[in-house]
């Protein structure tokens, strides 16, 4: 069994993308001739279940300085960015301590 010895020119290093945003590391990727990809080959492209929001990458397959074909793929895992903590919305302030509480409101003076 012989290799295809024109494939050994293509050979390209695998940057390092965790900690970067995943907009950043598709950028870095498409520099080292690879193309940046989710873990299930079969779901939606990458950039359709990060958009618009912003995620970081958190892992990444194959690591950081290994050797692959030209535009092999990827594959990185990613999370939301980081201080988001989603819906900020006003609550109401709790109860004293030692206070019951109900779901009815307070009367009010007529």
């Amino acid at each position: 069994m012989s290799r295809d010895s024109s494939r050994y020119a293509d050979i390209v290093e695998v940057p390092d993308v965790v900690g970067l945003q995943v907009r950043d590391a598709a950028r870095v990727a498409y520099v080292a001739r690879l193309k940046l990809a989710q873990p299930d080959p079969d779901g939606p492209p990458l950039a359709a279940l990060t958009w618009p929001d912003d995620y970081w990458v958190t892992e990444q397959e194959p690591p950081a300085g290994s050797s692959r074909q030209r535009w092999d793929p990827l594959v990185v895992h990613w999370s939301a960015s980081p201080g988001r903590a989603g819906v900020r919305e006003p609550r109401r302030p709790s109860s004293p301590v030692g206070t019951l509480t109900g779901e009815i409101d307070p009367p009010t003076d007529r």
